[in-house]
């Protein structure tokens, strides 16, 4: 089993910022790191999986949609530490660009929420530092 909080070692995951027109997907994360707040759907890459295959995989597997990849993003540390010091998180996050094929919005366990945010009301959401950076690139490229 997968050990997330105080990992052995850094856990590799895969995020991907999905585009409908002028709206992105956001989920509000049930879980640690950064639970309750807004996000991007992702998870740890599994044994064997291609980056792009795991993209599509946490795409459908947290919000019932299909996409198609269409780049790199970013690829950032995410290190948290407790109150002593110890590493509680460390991910080494890799975030993909992507665009809505098809599919209705499905929840999962994993969030609370899930919905379509128009890029103009972004600023009503509480994101996650993540989501946060990624939305900076956005409007950089």
């Amino acid at each position: 089993m997968l050990k997330r909080e105080y990992p052995e070692q850094p856990l590799v995951g895969v995020g991907v910022l999905i585009r409908r027109g002028d709206s992105i997907l956001l989920v509000k994360r049930r879980n640690e790191p950064g639970r309750g707040l807004w996000s991007i759907p992702g998870g740890v890459l599994e044994l064997g999986e291609t980056l792009e295959a795991a993209a599509k995989r946490e795409a459908k597997e947290e919000t019932g949609v299909e996409i198609a990849v269409d780049s790199l993003l970013d690829v950032y540390n995410l290190i948290k530490n407790d109150e002593a010091g110890r590493i509680r998180y460390h991910y080494v996050l890799i975030n993909y660009l992507a665009h809505y094929v098809e599919g209705e919005l499905e929840l999962n366990d994993e969030s609370s929420d899930i919905k379509w945010v128009k890029l103009d009301e972004l600023n009503r959401y509480q994101a996650t530092k993540t989501l946060s950076r990624l939305l900076k690139k956005l409007a950089d490229t």
